[in-house]
């Protein structure tokens, strides 16, 4: 038997019972007896449809959407991929004439024959409803005393609310009392869960507390129930939760009481007639449980405001409603002058601590531009030849100073100098390579000195000066350039920025625009389309690896650059396809930073990265940073760039204008150091005193959090007493990846290695794959920074030769990555085909996917 045989007897029962729940309505309202012929005429329409309403919506609601479809295709409709709602309609409108139950017949044959029946339930009825109109206006009676008597008590507890907190404030004084003489104070740890048991700490010390809301911090040592995100949880219960409870029972207890005792005689009269029992408090507690609430929290609030030395002496003097308000209002007289003076206190030290801040930080940010430099801006999109431009002025200068964002970058320019005929010297935080008579120098941004005099200095990237971490080393080197001619290059979105920066100065501007068109292919782009001068970018090291692999199989010589890679790899790989011997380029966004390479088509083969939060899309300058990189003067007319999805979209972020930088990145100086240390000696005070300062307008702070994460491993050790602030924080702000944890322990060791003036550790060097390569670069890349910090340059040679020795490895196991390299699901290891979207296989999914299912149906 289907659903729909084993409701319809239901449906015809509850049609008839709605059928005699009409006829009842019906009757209580007629003040004569209808006759029966009466009824049935007057309401006839409306009997016939009931059954029509419970049939279909009973069956719409019980039966299931497999029998529908298939009541439906008995009937000739054809229901595969038809939508819910039209199925449900077609099943209603099929039902209405099916087995129709005749309500009339069976109404006629219960009740037209039976007389006697039909005037008995006329006369139910009837006493029903006069029961129910009594009881209404019973009701309305019960309701309108008990305004009265709301109105009538809330006016009595709003007058007499002083008193109430009177006896609420000698009740709570005698409670502290007792609870200072007699509970233990425990030691704990907020949150206040249950994982970690109490520990008794000693006795309660009255003199710990100023306020007795500070007391209320203290741990009771009972366990306190709280609901939190519709469930329940446990946790350790403070003071605060038991006073508050306290301050609610007395109120509960004695302001009922004292409301009956002045309520008017007439209205507790008149209460007792309606009600026919006599008020008592605990009824009125009921009736008045909001004002009592209320009530409650109001006094609660005024004791939190109380000194807890004025309640320990009012414990002692016996209640007298007098005597308590002269006291009250004697203490509040002193809590005023007592309040005042530590608002006046606190405006002191809040004025001179804006004082000390603008002292500290207030002069350490404003331009301080030479009025003898003039200053050069190259402005424009990617690979349009700002960085050439600049570069010629400063190869013809008689000394010049290049100031790049990579490591990678400066020794590009370092080289290209060297092979040009003019001596060029490299300084990095990682190495110097000091050339004879060299009156040139290439190193990174951060490697600027405004002692240092050039007659030119070039500022790459101009546009980083918005990064929140790097971007004062720009503006430092561009506000603090000790030189006769300053070139800056950065990108169209920093152009309204340099020009305010530059105010009042003298300025050459020039604008570059591609000569070379950038053309988007408007067909989605597939590994097996990939041809000769291509550049495939994607965005973590693995893809990289997996996307070259794939390539070389299909016989592609391919070269690599991702971010990790060591910087001489990175060059080695650029020059294989620069010289042909690699015909496709697979990087990162790497690729979108300076690099030169005669690129027929930049492939991005990702609209998403992970920022090292979450995933995210593209923006619009990423695009265009990593789109820039396509064509090449002389070699390609036209820069080619190609999507894998959603190519309009795409488009539309490589066409659109971009937002101006409007603000740029301040950091932490030596002059602010040096003010620093007039007032304290503690590097986390000055991270605290950092994250109150509130920046000049048009400038963001520095995060610092790298700087405060290794503060914190040498917080209150030795190595604060060794070190000078400006020589710690010189070691805290190393250039290195603190994500590695083999870096950071060997910070350490270094760092405490010095402080103790021992042998430093040595790197730890590992050559067993490709990863570990990598990371003993790193580990070697830190102890050369420590090296060139604590000026050991014999040492840092040798460690520069070992470092290379590495870069090479690098290159070669790259090559054998490439050739082995092979994906596999990252759950069970099968082999995965090229093509596969997924680091997992099929088998695995589902697998998990049952798991899932089988474990949201328990």
């Amino acid at each position: 038997m289907g659903k729909l045989e084993e409701i319809y007897p239901i449906a015809i029962e509850q049609t008839k019972q709605k059928v005699i729940q009409d006829i009842e309505r019906y009757l209580e309202t007629q003040e004569m007896l209808p006759a029966w012929q009466t009824y049935i005429s007057d309401r006839q329409s409306y009997i016939e449809q009931i059954w029509i309403n419970v049939w279909l919506n009973k069956a719409s609601n019980d039966v299931p959407r497999k029998e529908k479809k298939a009541f439906l295709n008995e009937k000739g409709y054809v229901t595969e991929g038809t939508d819910k709602k039209i199925v449900n309609q077609l099943f209603r409108n099929e039902l209405r004439n099916y087995y129709p139950f005749d309500v009339l017949p069976w109404l006629k044959q219960t009740l037209s024959e039976n007389e006697q029946d039909w005037e008995q339930r006329y006369v139910n009825a009837r006493q029903t409803f006069f029961k129910r109109q009594e009881e209404k206006r019973q009701a309305e009676q019960r309701w309108h005393i008990r305004e009265k008597l709301q109105k009538a008590a809330y006016e009595f507890l709003d007058k007499n609310a002083f008193l109430s907190y009177l006896h609420v404030r000698y009740h709570v004084a005698r409670m502290l009392s007792d609870d200072i003489q007699n509970k233990k104070k425990y030691h704990y740890t907020e949150p206040y869960l249950l994982e970690e048991p109490l520990r008794v700490q000693g006795e309660l010390n009255a003199t710990d507390y100023v306020m007795l809301t500070d007391f209320f911090e203290e741990l009771t040592g009972d366990i306190h129930s709280l609901f939190v995100w519709g469930r329940s949880d446990f946790e350790y219960e403070t003071y605060f939760y038991r006073y508050e409870r306290i301050v609610s029972e007395f109120i509960l207890d004695f302001a009922p009481k004292k409301v009956i005792e002045h309520l008017p005689e007439k209205l507790m009269k008149e209460y007792t007639e309606i009600y026919g029992e006599p008020l008592t408090a605990g009824t009125l507690k009921g009736v008045l449980r909001d004002e009592l609430a209320d009530l409650s929290e109001a006094c609660f609030d005024e004791l939190q405001e109380e000194y807890l030395s004025d309640l320990l002496r009012l414990a002692e003097v016996p209640f007298d409603e007098t005597l308590h308000q002269e006291i009250f209002e004697k203490d509040e007289a002193t809590r005023e002058q007592r309040l005042a003076e530590e608002l006046a206190e606190q405006e002191r030290r809040k004025a001179e601590e804006e004082r000390i801040l603008d002292d500290i930080f207030g002069k350490a940010y404003s331009a301080a531009l030479g009025k003898n430099t003039r200053y050069v801006l190259h402005i424009g999109e990617t690979n349009t030849g700002k960085t050439y431009q600049a570069l010629q002025k400063m190869k013809s200068a008689q000394s010049g100073l290049y100031l790049a964002p990579l490591r990678l970058l400066a020794l590009e320019v370092y080289d290209k100098l060297n092979a040009e005929g003019v001596p060029c010297s490299l300084k990095t935080g990682e190495e110097e390579k000091l050339m004879e008579d060299a009156r040139h120098i290439s190193c990174t941004v951060e490697m600027f000195h405004e002692k240092d005099y050039y007659e030119v200095m070039v500022i790459d990237e101009a546009q980083m000066i918005a990064d929140k971490d790097r971007g004062f080393s720009w503006y430092r080197a561009i506000t603090k350039a000790n030189a006769k001619e300053v070139h800056i290059i950065g990108s169209q979105n920093t152009k309204m920025m340099l020009l305010n920066l530059l105010d009042g100065v003298d300025i050459e501007l020039h604008e570059y625009s591609r000569e070379i068109p950038l053309e988007v292919e408007n067909e989605e782009f597939s590994l097996k389309n990939t041809k000769k001068g291509d550049a495939l970018v994607c965005f973590s090291r693995r893809r990289v690896l997996e996307t070259a692999s794939s390539l070389r199989r299909n016989g592609h010589n391919v070269s690599m650059i991702y971010g990790s890679m060591p910087p001489e790899t990175r060059k080695r790989q650029i020059e294989l396809f620069n010289r042909g011997e690699t015909s496709v380029v697979v990087a990162t966004d790497a690729i979108g930073m300076g690099l030169n390479l005669p690129i027929r088509r930049i492939v991005v083969l990702e609209n998403e990265k992970f920022d090292g939060t979450s995933r995210r899309r593209l923006t619009s300058q990423e695009v265009k940073q990593i789109a820039g990189r396509a064509g090449r003067k002389g070699i390609y007319n036209t820069g080619k760039v190609a999507f894998t999805s959603d190519i309009k979209m795409m488009r539309k972020l490589l066409e659109q204008a971009d937002e101006p930088i409007k603000t740029f990145a301040i950091a932490p100086t030596s002059a602010v150091f040096e003010r620093f240390q007039k007032y304290y000696r503690n590097l986390g005070i000055f991270f605290e005193l950092w994250d109150r300062f509130d920046p000049p307008k048009g400038t963001k702070k520095a995060s610092l959090s790298e700087e405060r994460e290794l503060y914190e491993l040498v917080r209150d050790t030795e190595i604060e007493v060794r070190f000078s602030l400006m020589d710690l924080y010189g070691f805290l702000h190393l250039p290195f990846s603190t994500k590695e944890p083999r870096l950071v322990n060997q910070w350490l060791d270094t760092i405490f290695a010095i402080a103790e003036n021992r042998e430093l550790p040595e790197p730890v060097i590992k050559r067993g794959n490709l990863e570990e390569l990598e990371l003993s670069y790193k580990a070697i890349g830190l102890h050369l920074l420590f090296l060139y910090r604590i000026d050991r340059r014999s040492e840092a040679i040798y460690w520069e030769r070992v470092r290379e020795e590495i870069s090479n490895g690098v290159h070669d196991q790259l090559k054998d990555e490439v050739i082995n390299y092979q994906k596999k699901c990252k759950q069970c290891g099968k082999k995965l085909p090229d093509e596969s979207r997924f680091p997992i296989c099929d088998s695995c999914y589902h697998s998990r996917y049952r798991r899932r299912h089988r474990s949201s149906q328990h």
